[in-house]
Parts: C-alpha cells; sequence; structure tokens
C-alpha cells in the first residue's frame, strides 16, 4: 500500500473513480429529467462535493508530477547553485502552507463536527465533504516532502557528477 502511495497511484485512483461517479450521477440527472421529469434530489451536491474532492486530491498529484504553475524564468537567470537555494525556499514556504492547510482544516472540520451541521439535501454531516481540505493538505506536505528529497538527490548527484562531491 505504501508503494501506491509514494507512486502515486492513492490520487490517480480516487480521482478515476470520482470522475466515473461524477459522470455518472450527471448522466442519471439528464436522463431522469428528460424521461420522467424529474431528478435525484442530491444528485448535484453529491457531484460538487465530487468535484471539489478532485480539486484537493488533483493538487496533490500536480504536486508528486511537478505539474503546478511554476515562473521559472527569474530562477534560471542564476547559477545553478542559487537556483536550489531558490527551489528549496519556495519548497519550504509552500510546504509550510500545505502544512497550515493540514492542521488548520482540521481544526475547522473537526469544528464543523461538533456543531454537527448538515448539508442541505443529502443530510449527512458537512464535516464529511469538508474533510478534502485536510486531506488534500496532509497528501500536499507529503509530496512536498518528497520534492525536497529529490532536490536533495538531484543536487548531490549533479554534484557527484561535476567532480564537487568528491
Amino acid at each position: 500500500m505504501f508503494k501506491g502511495i509514494v507512486r502515486g497511484k492513492i490520487e490517480e485512483n480516487i480521482l478515476v473513480i470520482t470522475m466515473a461517479l461524477i459522470v455518472a450521477l450527471v448522466f442519471i440527472q439528464g436522463a431522469s429529467r428528460f424521461l420522467i421529469g424529474t431528478s435525484i434530489s442530491w444528485g448535484s451536491e453529491l457531484a460538487i462535493y465530487l468535484h471539489i474532492l478532485q480539486v484537493w486530491i488533483g493538487a496533490s498529484l500536480a504536486v508528486r508530477s511537478g505539474q503546478h504553475v511554476k515562473i521559472e524564468v527569474f530562477v534560471n537567470l542564476f547559477s545553478r547553485n542559487v537556483q536550489f537555494y531558490l527551489k528549496l525556499l519556495a519548497l519550504i514556504v509552500w510546504f509550510a502552507f500545505a502544512l497550515f492547510l493540514a492542521v488548520a482544516g482540521s481544526i475547522f472540520v473537526y469544528e464543523i463536527f461538533e456543531s454537527a451541521q448538515k448539508t442541505p439535501t443529502m443530510r449527512i454531516l458537512l464535516g464529511i465533504p469538508y474533510l478534502a481540505v485536510p486531506l488534500g493538505g496532509t497528501l500536499m506536505t507529503f509530496r512536498l516532502c518528497e520534492q525536497i528529497y529529490f532536490l536533495f538527490k538531484k543536487k548531490s548527484s549533479s554534484d557527484l557528477d561535476s567532480g564537487k562531491g568528491e
């Protein structure tokens, strides 16, 4: 299981399953409106919550694969050594923000669970859909740790290749 998490299969599987569920929900909603003149009352709400989950899980997957938007024109103006430290600084700041999301999101979700608020149509505890925030923040912190590790690994291998590591 841990290898699946490291390789990003968990995120990919969640994204595929939630996309299939959203497509099925939207299709059923449209077909039932057309065929019987009514639709599932909670279908749209569930589709929205699944999409929010997709955004947070997708953000984690984008960290793992290095697909987040970056402006590297500025960074590329500097030497490789300075580039390393600028990239490290960016990852550390991002890590701190993701950790904040995970911690503050967990506190927020706990408070929502404590209030026992329920969603409008599905009538489930509102904290359940909000779990996407701390889950996404936690996965991003894990992925950012990986990125920091890979940055150091790349630096050490480039130092050895250039003869500086000897």
